[in-house]
Formats: C-alpha cells, sequence, structure tokens
C-alpha cells in the first residue's frame, strides 16, 4: 500500500499502462513512470547520467509482466526538481534520493535495473542496504567507478571551482531556447551511441516547451566534476557487502570503450572479477552504450530471465514453503 504523499498523473500512454508518479522532496518533488500491476514484485530503475526515466521505455514492456516497475527521473534530470542552489550533485545525495523513493514507496525489498550511473548508485546502495535489495542488473554499468587516490586531490578541487565559477556567473545566464528539432541534432550530437528514435524518446522528459521554442530540463551543475570518490580498495571492499543477486550486461562498444581511461579500465577488471568470484552472472552483449533503450531486445531477455529465476521464482517458492508450514 503506497503512501497518500505518492501521486500518481495519469499518462496518455495507456495502452501500456503506464503511469506518472510524483514524490514530494523537502526542495520539490521526484518524479518518474509506473510500469506493471499494483501489487507486482517491485522494482526500482536508475537511469544514468544526463539520461532520465524514458531510458527505459522501450525495455521495461519486454520483461516479466508480474513485475512493478519504478522508473525515476533522478534530481536534476527530466521532470524532477533540480537541488537548491549552492548544492553538488553527488553520490551520497543520490543515494538519500533512492532511499526516499523506496520509504514513500513503502518497499521493504526490491530490486534494481541500473544504467550507467543509475547503477553505480545500485552497486552503492545495495551495499549500504544488503537486506533491501534482492537483485541488481547493471547495464553497461560496473556498480561503482573507482578513481585512484592520487587523482582524488585535483578532482576534489576542479569540482568545487567549478561550482565557484557556475555561482559566480548564474545571474548572467540566460535559458537557452532551442527549436524542437535544433533540440533533437543537439542531443544526438552529443551523445553518439543514442539513435535518433531513442533522443526523441529522452527528449519527453528532457525537454520543456518556453516561449519560442523548447528548453532543455535538466540541470546545468549535473555537468560539474563529481567531488564524492572511492578508490578501488573501498570500492571493492563496499561491493563485498552485496548480498543481492547481481547480472552485470555489458555492451561490446560501451562505456569501457568509450569512456574509460587506461587507469579505469584496470579498476574496471577487477570489479568484474570480484563479481564472478561471488558467482554473479556477467554477460556481454553487442551494441553500444545504450543499448539497452536502442535495442532493447538484445538485453531483455538476459534481464528477464535473471529476474524470472532470481526473483520471482524464488518469491513463489518462499510463499509456498509460508503456506506449508501455515
Amino acid at each position: 500500500m503506497e503512501k497518500s504523499c505518492v501521486r500518481h498523473l495519469q499518462s496518455s500512454a495507456m495502452k501500456q499502462a503506464v503511469s506518472e508518479l510524483s514524490l514530494p522532496v523537502p526542495w520539490g518533488e521526484i518524479r518518474g513512470k509506473v510500469w506493471g500491476p499494483d501489487h507486482g514484485r517491485p522494482v526500482l530503475c536508475l537511469h544514468g547520467w544526463a539520461d532520465n526515466c524514458g531510458t527505459f521505455n522501450t525495455l521495461i514492456p519486454l520483461l516479466p509482466k508480474e513485475c512493478k516497475y519504478v522508473a525515476v527521473d533522478l534530481a536534476g534530470h527530466g521532470l524532477s526538481s533540480h537541488r537548491p542552489a549552492g548544492v553538488f550533485y553527488n553520490f551520497p545525495a543520490y543515494l538519500m534520493d533512492v532511499r526516499r523513493v523506496v520509504e514513500a514507496l513503502q518497499w521493504s525489498k526490491f530490486s534494481i535495473i541500473g544504467h550507467s550511473m543509475g547503477g553505480n548508485i545500485a552497486g552503492m546502495f545495495s551495499s549500504l542496504y544488503p537486506d533491501m535489495v534482492d537483485a541488481v542488473v547493471l547495464l553497461d554499468s560496473y556498480g561503482f567507478l573507482p578513481t585512484d587516490p592520487k587523482e582524488m586531490i585535483k578532482v576534489m578541487r576542479q569540482g568545487i571551482d567549478q561550482m565557484i565559477q557556475f555561482e559566480q556567473k548564474m545571474g548572467e545566464k540566460k535559458t537557452r531556447v532551442y527549436t524542437y528539432e535544433k533540440a533533437v541534432e543537439r542531443l544526438l550530437a552529443a551523445n553518439p551511441t543514442l539513435s535518433e528514435s531513442s533522443v526523441r524518446i529522452l527528449l519527453e522528459r528532457g525537454v520543456v516547451e518556453v516561449e519560442g521554442g523548447v528548453a532543455f530540463t535538466r540541470d546545468f551543475r549535473i555537468n560539474l566534476k563529481n567531488i564524492s570518490r572511492i578508490s578501488l580498495e573501498q570500492a571493492l571492499e563496499v561491493q563485498s557487502a552485496i548480498q543481492a543477486s547481481i547480472l552485470v550486461i555489458l555492451a561490446e562498444d560501451g562505456f569501457e570503450k568509450i569512456f574509460a581511461e587506461p587507469e579505469q579500465k584496470k579498476f574496471i577488471s577487477a570489479l568484474l572479477q570480484a563479481y564472478r568470484d561471488r558467482n554473479d552472472l556477467v554477460r556481454t552483449v553487442p551494441g553500444d552504450h545504450h543499448v539497452h533503450l536502442n535495442n532493447p531486445e538484445v538485453v531483455a531477455s538476459h534481464v528477464s530471465d535473471f529476474l524470472q529465476n532470481k526473483v520471482l521464482t524464488q518469491s513463489a517458492k518462499l510463499t509456498e514453503k509460508q503456506a506449508s508450514t501455515s
């Protein structure tokens, strides 16, 4: 049963029985979309950096219908409120947001599907609350993205200096207005791993109509350097606290090929080996960083089998066991 503070706003895409979600937070609201039956097995879906919950629009309809999928726009993304002035976008704040969301939904046990940055939030949350998360799907993500300790001071200083510069220029900044087609062009240019149809899906929540055209909804501050960092040693220690079953789906032309620096590739290898050592599943599929949105059928069978085996079947067995002992 959901608390009364959760508002459902009916979506026009009723052919997939999708509803809009609004959760109040101290600085505004976190918005999202809901698929599936009210009493379905809960699955939280977390998008990647600079995307929004539309990133799951094509994948979720291909997944098990017995689950209830809640995909949220993380703060500063999509239709969710921007963080208050002077506040950083960092991982502890996103973890707090996830905790707020599951508290509002009154979920005590749930699964997480996370893409890219959303997968890193999923990894950290699952280690902090191992009793709450039963299964995690990492879509072209490793659950953590460590930083070389030698780089930390430089990166943190960059982030702080960028925030100061941003605040000094705030008064001069005017909202940039685009025609819708120019917004499509801009997002395509900035994200070469997105197909044009995927760009248009993300723009459903990624732009808002303003006088003279459309403006992007995301907060510019998400572009500033993240000042919250962990080392590989810390990441492996935190990773070891996860109790959930994990499925890692990597794209052949995904994150490691496009974004990872040489030092990070060594970290990625160590993290993946740690998952294998835990008997978690690591799968590689053809495609790029947004394969789950561009070509969802490539990943859907892996995700569906995993949810069926690790969540739905386990849940059914538990129900039978409880019934037989009562």
